[in-house]
């Protein structure tokens, strides 16, 4: 099992989790983190981490973000390794608890 970020994640893009990673399994777009389910050790420890609480196990992820599954494995080969914290967006605490953000993930 890995674990995965969804939908709250994008334009929030809060990066504590990236802190407490102990393989460096996060991965940075423009917008959105990712996670890389083949580095993933399911420690649990990103979970917690969140502010926007985007984080979930694999078969935790709520009815209807199940895509975002594939959609981490696909972006996490993409983008590159983020292994440090950074200031989330200016205007993140705006976008956290938006729904259906899928349509603003910027690749």
């Amino acid at each position: 099992m890995t674990y995965v970020v969804t939908d709250n994640c994008i334009k929030c893009k809060y990066t504590d989790c990236v802190e407490v990673c102990p393989v460096d399994c996060f991965h940075e777009g423009p917008n959105f983190l990712a996670i890389d389910p083949e580095e993933c050790i399911d420690c649990t420890l990103c979970e917690p981490e969140c502010p926007a609480e985007a984080i979930f196990a694999e078969d935790d992820v709520p009815a209807g973000m199940e895509n975002f599954i594939e959609l981490n494995a696909e972006l996490s080969r993409e983008w590159p390794v983020i292994m440090e914290i950074k200031d989330p967006p200016p205007d993140a605490k705006e976008w956290d608890g938006v729904p259906d953000k899928l349509q603003y993930l910027e690749r």
